[in-house]
């Protein structure tokens, strides 16, 4: 009976766990199925989707291959001097651009009629008959939106004049070639470019849109002779060329509208390129003080021997004093820093102990001491006195700063010498809003009030001082401040004028100090056109002025409180040939730009 049970329990046992993993194997059978289903269903899905776009499009083309060959034929069944487009070189009846919708589908149709000049019998001034208009050309596009971007297809076709023979330009016999070329800021042609054609004084006027060739010209033949021709050439992402009606203000604008002659080809020429931005910071000067009183360690950089303690950096322990003590700051790094000032400290030395400072700048992990060259002794250091001035250090190579003390106890069981505190001055800017004026160095023209420039805004920065100027053309810029608002441009980066390149991003920092009458804002750049920060600039003015002052981190030294007259300047830096200059005339807010080789 026993033995029965036994049985009877391990067949159980075994049917029990057969039917779990059969369980098991029948969950993950479901699930790798149902993968599998997802990704065949998934395929056939994409698949599907794939076969309906292909139909549509497939469909869409269709139709326009349809609208534009009836646009075709419908041109080939007009008499030649009907085939044209209103307000096209020739003019005609034709749409230049209109939407026509089949079979559910949204169309653009653009059609485009030219006169050619055939090479047959000579080109322009060559021609052997003199006749230009040798037949027309009409180019017939339609575009639709898919689902992948716009599509287009189009078509083209050559029209000839009755039995073959060339015709004078109607209404007149008088008519003559418009060649428009698009040239980039590399004088590189633009192809693609929109160039809009109008003319009012034309019978029947003309406004034509069309696009230029891979050589970035667009050549219209046949146009009427007349004067009052106005183009704008214009392209997605890039800046406008134009020429410009005169006014009151633009009484002599340039260009002005283009005339065209009879049997002469006028050849305009204009220029666009891929727009840029900038954005402009503002900041008021002001003189800001780091410092440390050794309250606690959170402005200590990594030091070795020094102990905290009664409000001062000492040995750390207790005597003997085996070992010297190095103390250095955090690293000082100021925001919108414009030059350094002077490094101070009070300390405590008692007989046989000594204290050297210096200063470093980081340098990856490591921190390097200021060369010798840019600050005179660094590399022995400071013991007498008690302060350095380092006006001298260029904050353009050197935005940050770490300051040290070396502390050294000749005899081992002299009291300990201790740094009581120390501080660093530095000019530096903050952040205000200031309306000031923007100019480019484009001109559109000029009138009564003098020259009349392509971009001449007047901007204003935020609360903040930020001010982003997207969709800019490429050009030089110049920023001026009004003295209304009580300041005056002390120091630019970058120096002014700003050349901004097509297609680029560039951000410029502008300084502002309390405004005087007369005032001298001078750039230091060397001969490749990059500022030379901490250059010595001294200005002078007979026996009564006499001021040095060490260009800043935008390579820039501002005088102000100045009285009109004419000043000498002397401009020097390390391993630069010095520039000495006299006869500056001082009036108002002046500027001097200086190179030195």
């Amino acid at each position: 009976m026993q033995s029965k049970i036994k049985t009877l329990f391990s067949r159980s046992y075994k049917l029990e766990a057969r039917s779990s993993c059969r369980r098991g194997i029948t969950l993950i059978d479901t699930l790798v199925g149902s993968a599998l289903m997802l990704i065949v269903f998934v395929g056939i899905a994409g698949v599907f989707k794939l076969s309906i776009d292909v139909v549509t499009n497939n469909k869409a083309r269709a139709g326009a291959i349809a609208l534009a060959d009836d646009r075709i034929e419908y041109m080939h069944s007009l008499a030649y001097s009907s085939i044209g487009t209103a307000g096209g070189i020739p003019s005609g009846t034709i749409l230049q651009s209109e939407t026509v919708v089949s079979n559910g589908v949204s169309y653009t149709r653009r059609t485009t009629v030219e006169y050619a000049d055939d090479p047959g019998d000579g080109i322009g001034a060559s021609d052997t008959n003199g006749i230009t208009l040798d037949y027309k050309t009409a180019r017939v596009d339609l575009a639709w939106e898919s689902r992948t971007g716009t599509r287009h297809i189009t078509l083209v076709t050559r029209i000839t004049p009755p039995s073959g023979m060339e015709t004078a330009c109607p209404p007149t016999a008088e008519c003559g070639t418009l060649t428009a070329t698009v040239l980039n800021a590399e004088l590189q042609p633009v192809s693609n470019a929109q160039v809009h054609v109008v003319n009012t004084i034309t019978s029947p006027g003309i406004d034509l849109t069309t696009f230029t060739n891979t050589s970035g010209i667009v050549s219209l033949v046949g146009a009427p002779a007349s004067t009052g021709y106005q183009i704008t050439v214009t392209k997605t992402g890039y800046s406008t060329d134009q020429t410009y009606d005169a006014t009151a203000q633009n009484t002599n604008p340039t260009p002005g509208p283009f005339t065209v002659s009879n049997n002469q080809t006028t050849s305009p020429t204009f220029r666009l390129d891929l727009l840029s931005n900038m954005s402009v910071s503002t900041f008021s000067l002001s003189t800001n003080t780091w410092s440390d009183s050794f309250a606690d360690e959170s402005k200590i950089g990594p030091s070795t021997n020094i102990e905290i303690s009664g409000n001062r950096a000492r040995f750390a322990g207790i005597q003997p004093w085996t070992a010297p003590a190095d103390l250095r700051s955090q690293t000082i790094t100021p925001v919108a820093l414009s030059r350094w000032g002077v490094f101070s400290w009070n300390d405590t030395q008692p007989s046989e102990t000594t204290i050297t400072y210096r200063v470093y700048y980081p340098d990856g992990s490591t921190p390097t001491l200021v060369p010798d060259a840019i600050l005179s002794g660094n590399s022995s250091g400071f013991t007498a006195g008690t302060s350095v001035d380092l006006s001298a250090i260029p904050a353009g190579t050197y935005p940050s700063l770490i300051l040290d003390a070396y502390l050294v106890a000749l005899n081992p069981s002299a009291p300990s010498p201790s740094v009581e505190d120390w501080d660093l001055t530095y000019q530096s800017g903050q952040g205000i809003a200031i309306p000031f004026t923007m100019r480019g160095a484009k001109t559109i023209g000029s009138g009564p009030n003098g020259t009349i420039y392509k971009y001449d805004q007047t901007l204003s920065t935020d609360s903040s001082g930020i001010l982003s100027i997207p969709n800019l053309e490429w050009d030089s810029y110049t920023m001026t401040v009004a003295p209304a608002t009580g300041y005056d441009l002390a120091s630019s980066c970058l120096p002014q004028p700003i050349v901004l390149a097509p297609n680029t991003s560039l951000s410029a920092q502008l300084y502002f100090s309390l405004h005087t009458t007369d005032s001298l804002l001078v750039d230091v750049k060397n001969s490749t056109g990059n500022v030379l920060s901490g250059a010595t600039v001294q200005l002078t003015k007979g026996g009564s002025y006499d001021r040095t002052i060490i260009a800043d981190a935008c390579g820039q030294a501002f005088f102000d409180s100045l009285t009109n007259g004419n000043y000498s300047i002397s401009v020097s830096a390390v391993g630069f040939q010095t520039y000495d200059v006299s006869g500056i005339n001082v009036t108002g807010s002046s500027r001097l730009s200086v190179t030195l080789n």
